[in-house]
């Protein structure tokens, strides 16, 4: 059963594994990450899609990710690196195909965050963080990896505003995690797939 929240309907499946997960957790960041991250691996897992139709499942989980993380009272950053985490593993994506789906990834949760009235700022620096650290699971370039998050996050935040493209590029300006991170202008990006 799906409910309506913001412009898309929440997976109620998915949020309710979101809300075992994080009460799992007991709401130690880390462990919350790594419980939200499974859940979200086991969603890309479970949809079968692959390509395209993967990143139609990728935007729609992220709606979820978003919408949940304030009805279960999980930081928006920590959902948003666990939503990398889960669509990294879940997919078990690697060189060029990874990046793609990173950059999908973080510009789909990006643009439901500013849907949510999230602070866009944290969401981003959380997505960075969460490709880094997958990219690292993977055997991605991390410094690749962080960077297509922050361009995939930066060209959605500057196409929802440039005072959002503004505050996203102060959010991810230097290293992140120990990894420099490269942001290419233009900052305008084609409409996520749906």
């Amino acid at each position: 059963m799906r409910k309506h929240v913001g412009k898309y309907p929440v997976n109620s499946w998915l949020k309710d594994r979101l809300i075992a997960a994080v009460q799992g957790a007991g709401g130690v960041a880390e462990a919350c990450v790594s419980a939200v991250a499974e859940v979200m691996s086991s969603a890309v897992k479970g949809s079968g899609k692959v390509g395209a139709s993967l990143m139609g499942a990728v935007y729609e989980i992220a709606h979820t990710a978003v919408f949940g993380a304030g009805e279960i009272g999980c930081e928006l950053g920590l959902m948003a690196k666990a939503f990398v985490l889960g669509v990294l593993r879940g997919s078990r994506q690697t060189g060029d195909e990874a990046l793609a789906t990173i950059g999908h990834a973080a510009e789909s949760f990006l643009r439901h965050a500013s849907d949510a009235g999230g602070n866009l700022g944290t969401a981003a620096l959380g997505l960075v963080e969460g490709a880094i650290q997958a990219a690292g699971e993977l055997g991605v370039d991390v410094s690749r990896a962080g960077s297509a998050a922050a361009q995939g996050a930066l060209e959605a935040a500057y196409d929802i505003s440039a005072s959002a493209g503004e505050k996203v590029r102060k959010a991810l300006s230097g290293t992140i995690t120990g990894v420099k991170i490269v942001l290419k202008e233009p900052f305008k990006t084609h409409p996520v797939k749906r």
